[in-house]
C-alpha cells in the first residue's frame, strides 16, 4: 500500500514534521480511547453473563401475513359466497366513518336489533341484485359482532335499510351519540339469526386470516374453526382455533398456521369470549 506525505513547502522541514507529529499523536490517543471503551464493552458483557442477565432466545420465525394497509383495515370485512364484499363497524368511531365515508345510495345497511351493535354494509357499487345468501351471511355477521353474542345470546334480530334511511339528525330535543344513527321508514328483518362466526386461514406465499359466516369463510378455505358464544377467554381461544385449523391442514400449512401471532386472531373473536363447536 502506498502513502502519500503532504508538505506544505512554505514551512521548513521540522515545522513539516512537527506538524506530522502532533497529527499522529492525536490519532495514538483516539486509538487508545477506542480501545479502552472496547475493552470496558467486552468486561460489562461478560460480567453480565456471568450472574445470567444475558439470554439469547432464537424465537421461530412468525409467519408472513398479509397486510398491507387498506382502508377497511380498520373495520370487520368479509367476501360473501357470492362474491359480495362487506364490511362492518368495530366500535363507536368506526360504526361513523362507515356510514359517513364509505356507503353509497347502491349499498345495504344492516343493525343487530340489540343496544350496542356495530353497522355492517353490503358493497354493491354495480347495483346487482343481491342475493339472499348474501343478505343472510351479513344478518349473521351483525349478530355475532354485537352485544347478543357477550349477552351470551343463541341469536338476535337483524334488520337492513337502504342508506338514504339512516342519518345523524336526533328528534327534536334529542342529542344523538357517537357512532348513533336514526332510521326512517320501512326495516326488512332476518328473525333468530345464529350467533356463529368461523375464524379461518387462507394459506399460500402468506396467510390471510378470515372471519365471517361460515358459509363466506368456508367458500375460502378448508382450514377454519367455528366459534359461537362461550366463556373460553379469548387467547385460550385464538390458541385452540389455530390448533384446530391447523389439524385440517398438511405439515406445510399447519406450520404456517401455528405461526400466525395469537393477538390477530384475538381481535376476531366476538365480545372476547367464545367456544369452538366444530
Amino acid at each position: 500500500m502506498e502513502h502519500t506525505l503532504k508538505i506544505d513547502l512554505r514551512k521548513s522541514v521540522s515545522a513539516n514534521a512537527e506538524e506530522y507529529y502532533e497529527d499522529a499523536k492525536k490519532a495514538r490517543q483516539k486509538l487508545i480511547g477506542a480501545k479502552r471503551a472496547l475493552e470496558d464493552t467486552q468486561k460489562k458483557i461478560a460480567d453480565l453473563k456471568e450472574k445470567h442477565e444475558v439470554a439469547v432466545v432464537q424465537e421461530a420465525p412468525e409467519a408472513k401475513i398479509a397486510a398491507e394497509k387498506r382502508w377497511f383495515d380498520k373495520f370487520h370485512s368479509f367476501t360473501s359466497s357470492d362474491g359480495f364484499f362487506v364490511v362492518g363497524g368495530k366500535d363507536a368511531t368506526t360504526n361513523e366513518i362507515l356510514i359517513k365515508k364509505h356507503t353509497e345510495d347502491t349499498d345495504l345497511v344492516f343493525h343487530a336489533d340489540v343496544h350496542g351493535a356495530p353497522f355492517f354494509v353490503i358493497k354493491n357499487p354495480e347495483k346487482k341484485d343481491v342475493p339472499i345468501t348474501t343478505i343472510k351471511e351479513t344478518a349473521e355477521a351483525a349478530a355475532s359482532y354485537s352485544s347478543a353474542w357477550k349477552s351470551g345470546m343463541g341469536s338476535c334480530d337483524v334488520y337492513y335499510v337502504k342508506p338514504d334511511q339512516v342519518s345523524k339528525t336526533a328528534p327534536s330535543g334529542e342529542y344523538m351519540p357517537k357512532g348513533g344513527f336514526m332510521i326512517s321508514g320501512k326495516k326488512e328483518y332476518m328473525r333468530g339469526v345464529r350467533l356463529m362466526i368461523a375464524i379461518g386461514f387462507a394459506v399460500g406465499e402468506t396467510v390471510e386470516i378470515l372471519a365471517g359466516p361460515l358459509s363466506a369463510v368456508g367458500s375460502k378455505t378448508k382450514y377454519y374453526a367455528q366459534v359461537t358464544p362461550g366463556n373460553e377467554k379469548s387467547g385460550e381461544l385464538a390458541k385452540s382455533i389455530k390448533d384446530a385449523a391447523a389439524k385440517k391442514a398438511g405439515k406445510e400449512y399447519a406450520d404456517k398456521i401455528r405461526k400466525v401471532k395469537l393477538d390477530l386472531v384475538q381481535r376476531l373473536i366476538p365480545g372476547g369470549k367464545g367456544q369452538i363447536v366444530r
